[in-house]
């Protein structure tokens, strides 16, 4: 159901104010978390962190520099010809790393 915020209070709906330890009462005391889990899930679907991933197999197309990239000595990021900030040694460095 919608609110209407820019609606008058109505004084009515105040009165149902009680203390803390009178709801608790209501309630049963300590109340129990309630983790929403789907029939779909499996816990294939969950990865925990620090879960040991060794054994499994990443799939990744791996696409050669192009003419107008580079590779930066320091960063090793791959970078457009247009940010070569220094050359050394036969080595480029990017605008980021000589900043």
């Amino acid at each position: 159901m919608a609110t209407d915020y820019d609606a008058p209070r109505n004084k009515d709906d105040d009165n149902g104010t009680e203390s803390l330890q009178a709801l608790q009462v209501q309630r049963g005391g300590a109340q129990t978390a309630h983790i929403d889990v789907e029939d779909s899930d499996t816990a294939e679907g969950i990865d925990l962190p620090g879960a040991d991933l060794s054994g499994e197999e990443l799939i990744v197309q791996v696409i050669p520099a192009q003419d107008d990239e580079f590779t930066c000595s320091s960063c090793f990021l791959v970078r457009h010809r247009s940010q070569v900030a220094r050359e050394k040694n036969g080595k480029l460095y990017c605008r980021d790393c000589e900043g």
